[in-house]
């Protein structure tokens, strides 16, 4: 919702003044493909000129980083007094309860505003006000390769809905020779991402409707125990262990046809169409039928306050989200917008006719708890710790358990920033 206020803050500006000479420090991740192609990098310093010849006097310095390395970077930079004025990572929360970041309202044009969609403006916000300004967005589904299924007898074109419908499929890619019959990454990479696509398949969650957490809830202990009992305890994940499986390792095999199934996004459509993989996408199989729901996310860009160029940055930011900028950047990776006018294009364009399917589901994706300043910590110890659940000695109750009671003291901790 845009005020009256946020025109006003808007157009007054800082002090900044057209004539004078600016250079906008920007960081950005990367979303090239492993191979190297496709990067980040080429896109940015191509937007940054075509900004700069419209806005004399402002130079766009462009550093891009891996995903990897970028929050990491700009959380070096922050802490060394050297903030970048444009940041598009992972996270915001924290920045925002430091009073480093403008907010939406001070640095876009109200149409910008209007034009996001908004459950993404929504998980963007802090304390109800919007800090981060979601820059791309992707839903998750089950993708199978369909020459697999036909090699184990499977009908390709029926994939499983539920979860005894997976661990049969499972079953029968393993008789037929199939390396890994379903990828479970629950590595450090993305293991929030996987924790979080069961968690939500088998009826729980990361927080309840008010925000608290639930890690440990019957639901989710009742999920693990059934991925380590039926899934990988029955030999149906390949021959490495969940637990220091990453979702590029998986993602990798499946475009070498190594991989039966695997929870993925849209960009894995990139990476095994080069291949020629013959895989087709499916809704997330449930405990007793397709899932209800599944996991949304969306990164992010924000503006920080640090050297005082909020009507520069606002400008920029504009530019970044007109309709042709921002469209051009989701069709580059197969990612998806996250304005309505960028969508409305995508939803028309027939090129993304594969696409669509993770378009219809985002508006009611349920995405992290991105809003919550505990979540950095309480991501960062799932990334440590969830693996273990599904192993042949874990304990999902116990290890859900200790990540609840670090969930709990991130938030006791939290509280007193706000």
């Amino acid at each position: 919702m845009v005020s009256a206020v946020g025109l006003s803050a808007a157009a007054c500006g800082n002090g900044d003044s057209g004539s004078e000479k600016v250079t906008l420090k920007l960081v950005a991740a990367d979303y090239g493909d492993p191979s190297g192609n496709n990067g980040s990098q080429e896109y940015w310093d191509a937007l940054a000129r075509a900004f700069e010849k419209e806005h004399e006097g402002v130079t766009v310095d462009v550093s891009v980083y891996s995903w990897n390395d970028v929050d990491k970077k700009v959380a070096e930079m922050v802490k060394a007094g050297k903030a970048p004025d444009i940041a598009q990572i992972g996270a915001y929360a924290d920045y925002a309860a430091d009073g480093a970041l403008y907010s939406a309202a001070e640095m876009l044009s109200i149409p910008v505003q209007a034009d996001f969609i908004p459950v993404l403006a929504q998980a963007g916000e802090l304390r109800r006000t919007q800090y981060g300004l979601p820059f791309v967005s992707s839903t998750r589904m089950l993708f199978y390769n369909k020459d697999l299924f036909t090699k184990a007898g499977l009908d390709p074109d029926k994939p499983p809905k539920s979860w005894a419908e997976l661990k049969s499929a499972a079953e029968a890619l393993k008789t037929a020779g199939v390396k890994i019959p379903y990828g479970l990454p629950l590595g450090p990479e993305e293991a929030p991402a996987e924790t979080m696509m069961w968690m939500l398949s088998g009826g729980g969650s990361y927080t309840d409707n008010v925000g608290g957490y639930i890690i440990d809830s019957v639901e989710n202990i009742k999920t693990f125990t059934w991925l380590r009992d039926d899934l990988v305890g029955a030999g149906l994940t390949g021959p490495s262990s969940p637990a220091t499986t990453d979702r590029q390792t998986v993602f990798n095999a499946f475009s070498r046809g190594e991989v039966g199934m695997l929870n993925g996004h849209p960009t894995l459509m990139q990476q095994a169409g080069r291949q020629k993989i013959n895989y087709a996408t499916a809704p997330l199989p449930g405990r007793s039928g397709e899932s209800g729901t599944t996991m949304g996310v969306a990164d992010w860009i924000l503006g920080f306050k640090q050297n005082g160029n909020r009507e520069h940055i606002g400008k920029f930011l504009d530019f970044v989200f007109s309709v042709d900028q921002h469209y051009a950047f989701t069709d580059r990776y197969d990612l998806l917008p996250v304005t309505t006018s960028a969508s409305d294009r995508m939803s028309s364009a027939k090129k993304h006719k594969a696409l669509w399917p993770f378009l219809e589901q985002l508006q009611t994706a349920e995405f992290y708890p991105v809003g919550k300043i505990s979540w950095a910590g309480t991501s960062q110890q799932i990334k440590k710790s969830i693996g273990k659940a599904v192993t042949q000695s874990g304990n999902p109750e116990a290890i859900l358990g200790a990540i609840q009671r670090q969930a709990d003291a991130e938030e006791s901790a939290a509280s007193g920033r706000l």
